[in-house]
Formats: structure tokens, sequence, C-alpha cells
């Protein structure tokens, strides 16, 4: 009796899967990987698929680049770090809260974003996100900047307002650009980071965010 996968019950289970512990199919493996399925690092078909990625993957690849570059375009390149700890930060939050959406991420940034630019300009006034999840996210990126420089990074409030107005412009335009509906950029950020899908603490291991992000830079 041919052996059929256990996750769509119709193919022929012809890969062995070390995360799920049996055998499933080629096309389950391909389109589950790394969503449904927690591959590990040395699976042999998830090391095949990044080192030989086929032609869908690189467009989609291609297209996620076009979209990020603009975004680091002209930061400076601790602008460009608290960006990507920011990011990390919202890849943790998702985690821990499945319904997060980037207009969350939006008015939170926004909110902040805002707060700083008065501080910049010698007023100390916060401004809210307006939202409860929002404002719970704003509190939380705003606790992570205020630690790593506690921690010795140093960076204005106008860096800091600059670095926010591009994750801000991420969460706004990339439902227009990429699938993923209204989680199209936090969709994207999944898909910039490596293949655990995991992020340590950078405020607590890494207070420059040049290793402990996980993000990957694009150059």
């Amino acid at each position: 009796m041919i052996e059929k996968c256990p996750l769509c019950r119709r193919r022929r289970a012809g890969r062995a899967c070390p995360a799920l512990g049996h055998r499933i199919c080629a096309v389950c493996c391909g389109t589950k990987r790394l969503t449904e399925i927690d591959c590990p690092r040395d699976c042999r078909y998830l090391v095949s698929s990044q080192a030989h990625p086929p032609a869908v993957v690189q467009r989609r690849q291609e297209r996620d680049m076009l979209f990020v570059l603009p975004l680091l375009h002209d930061l400076t390149g601790r602008q460009q770090e608290l960006v990507l700890l920011i990011q990390g930060l919202l890849l943790r939050d998702r985690e821990a809260t499945p319904g997060l959406r980037d207009i969350d991420v939006e008015h939170a940034v926004r909110a902040l974003a805002e707060t700083y630019e008065t501080a910049s300009r010698g007023i100390i006034y916060e401004h809210a996100a307006g939202v409860a999840s929002a404002e719970r996210l704003s509190a939380a990126i705003r606790t992570l900047i205020e630690t790593l420089r506690e921690k010795g990074l140093r960076i204005g409030d106008a860096d800091v307002a600059g670095a926010l107005r591009r994750v801000e412009q991420g969460a706004r335009d990339a439902g227009a650009a990429l699938p993923g509906g209204d989680a199209a950029y936090l969709d994207l950020l999944k898909r910039l980071h490596p293949a655990d899908g995991q992020l340590g603490d950078p405020a607590a291991d890494d207070p420059t965010g040049t290793g402990g992000s996980g993000l990957i830079v694009p150059g």
C-alpha cells in the first residue's frame, strides 16, 4: 500500500521529515516549510532549497529587496541598526500576539516618532497611538530604545524619529507592494529572518544591534 502524506492525505509520502518524525509528500515539504513545519537547520531539503531556490523564490526575494532597500536608503549606519532592532521586536511581538497587523505597527511607530520629534525640539510630550494594541506596541518599542541608550547606544531623538519613520513607511506601504494583505509588512520581516524563525533579545545581548537582531541586512 502506498503511504499517504499525513498533511494533505492525498499524495505519496516520499520524504522523511525530521521535524515531524514521519514521511510527507514533496509538495507539502515545499509549501509548508518554515511556515507550518518548524524545519531544523540541518534538514537536507531545507539546505538544498536555500542553496538553490526555485525561480519563484528568487523573484520573491528580488521583489522584497526592491521594497526594503529604499527604506534603508540614506539612513546613517546607526539608524539602520535601530530599524533592524525595532523589526526584531516586531517579530517577537507578533509571535506572542498573532493578531498583530501592519496598521497596529503604523499607528505605534507614528506616535512614537512624533514623540521623539517633539523631544528633539526640547518639548516633552507623549503622542498617543489611539488604539490599545498600538499603544502597547509603542510602549514596548520605547522601552527597547531607552534600554539600548542605557547600554551605551548613542543616538539622538531626531535620529530615533528618522528610523521610526522608515518603519512607519514600511508598515504603511507594504500592503500595496507585497503579498500578505493587512500583515504584508510583518510577513516581509518573517521572510527576511533566518530559517529558525527565532530571535534573541538584542537589548540584553547586543546594544549596538550589529549582531543581536538576527535579521538579514540587505546590501
